[in-house]
């Protein structure tokens, strides 16, 4: 092999294919973003109960984290797609998250806990659009449903493991030792995407001008575009029903069994994860393949259907055995999201220079829907019992299926559409 030609392989670019070490490094970056994105997640509705909080304060300060998240992921979607300086604002996202953790850590008052949860949503806001950009600016709109489908099989794995040893270390040295798990991880995250070659990432194409170059902005839409974008907020519509029902139901059924005396905080807490994340790995593997032959309609279809039986058995069977079928359910339906939505969202917008920004249109009406059910939740747990609270929140699922079926024809038109 010639010089030229070792240096060609050494320095692949923008027009060239991606490198081993770029998509080794990217998968490993969404492993350990994980838990960055997450904070410490379902761990704070016990760890605060532990410290006397009830389940409507809970909800409240989570809700408050998740509208911060929800007013700034548009906002961060049009910077993403405006910059080329994605691996700062990775080290920016988990360094936020890294101080969040210390700060909950060093104190359980209200407003320490409301402003590590502010920082855990600003850090949360930007890394979606900022995983769905770099991988799109890698591998480019032909190879973006493959390479999401083994994102999120890495990043489900990153939740699986970080929750397991959430759970043996919580168990073994006490909650608080999850935190210095969180820091770890969030270290490491650092060193992956510092591992990722600078120019292996065509910041064009990551944002759906794969034509384009570095001079040629005019070719993007637009922000006020997607106000006239039918099938865009469709998908949005529906996801923000789903998640005004789904996003509770995790950290609310580790309360209700842990309240109940049938766990221990810290290992039920991390089952609850680890079924979830485990069914994940293999869905999202599998959605890939799924989209390619049966299209995102059919995909999405099956993944709104799975929150009201979910709902129906966590209202149920309030039961250690439980978290089996609740979380079984909670895979498959988050499972395919995670592919189907930001390669539904590629695909709708593709050529308008405004993906990033439609990833964050969509995370957005996700974190309405998602800021609002903890608070509901909580509250409903609070005064109703837990199995209304959970029989409630299936409800909502139902809205997302009827919008999502009576749009078939205008929806079905996505599958269609050029690569």
């Amino acid at each position: 092999m010639t010089h030229a030609s070792v240096a060609g392989l050494k320095t692949e670019g923008a027009q060239g294919a991606p490198s081993d070490r770029a998509l080794f490094s990217l998968c490993a970056l969404n492993f350990f973003m994980a838990d960055v994105q997450a904070g410490i997640g379902p761990f704070l509705g016990v760890f605060l109960q532990r410290h006397g909080w009830q389940t409507g304060p809970i909800g409240s300060v989570m809700t408050a984290g998740g509208i911060v998240g929800m007013l700034v992921t548009i906002p961060a979607g049009a910077l993403i797609d405006q910059t080329t300086k994605k691996h700062l604002f990775v080290i920016v996202a988990a360094l936020c998250t890294i101080s969040a953790s210390l700060l909950l850590l060093s104190s359980q008052s209200t407003l320490v806990v409301t402003i590590s949860q502010l920082a855990t949503a600003l850090a949360g806001a930007g890394i979606g659009p900022l995983m769905a950009g770099m991988t799109l600016g890698i591998v480019r709109q032909k190879g973006f449903n493959a390479q999401i489908g083994r994102n999120q099989a890495w990043n489900h794995a990153g939740n699986m493991v970080g929750a397991g040893l959430s759970g043996w270390l919580g168990w073994t040295f006490g909650l608080s030792a999850i935190f210095f798990l969180e820091v770890t991880f969030g270290l490491l995250a650092i060193a992956a995407v510092l591992l990722i070659p600078e120019k292996s990432i065509d910041h064009q194409a990551a944002r759906g001008l794969e034509d384009g170059n570095s001079h040629d902005a005019g070719k993007a839409e637009g922000i006020r575009s997607f106000l006239r974008h039918k099938p865009l907020l469709i998908l949005a519509a529906c996801l923000c029903f789903f998640h005004l029902g789904n996003a509770a139901m995790l950290p609310l059924y580790g309360m209700a069994v842990v309240s109940a005396g049938k766990g221990n905080p810290a290992m039920f807490t991390a089952m609850t994860v680890v079924v979830a994340q485990a069914v994940m790995i293999g869905v999202s593997l599998l959605a890939m393949r799924f989209v390619a032959s049966r299209g995102y309609w059919i995909v999405l279809l099956i993944s709104f259907a799975a929150l009201p039986l979910r709902g129906v058995i966590a209202g149920t069977f309030i039961e250690h055995w439980g978290v089996w079928p609740v979380q079984f359910l909670d895979g498959i339906g988050a499972g395919l999201q995670s592919v189907a939505v930001p390669g539904l969202v590629a695909r709708l917008l593709n050529g308008t220079g405004r993906v990033n920004v439609g990833q964050g249109v969509v995370m957005t009406a996700q974190g309405i829907g998602a800021s609002l059910s903890p608070a509901l939740g909580g509250w409903l747990a609070e005064d109703l019992g837990y199995s209304t609270a959970f029989y409630t929140l299936g409800c909502f699922a139902i809205l997302s299926l009827g919008l999502w079926i009576f749009s078939a024809s205008v929806m079905r038109s996505a599958d269609r559409a050029p690569v």
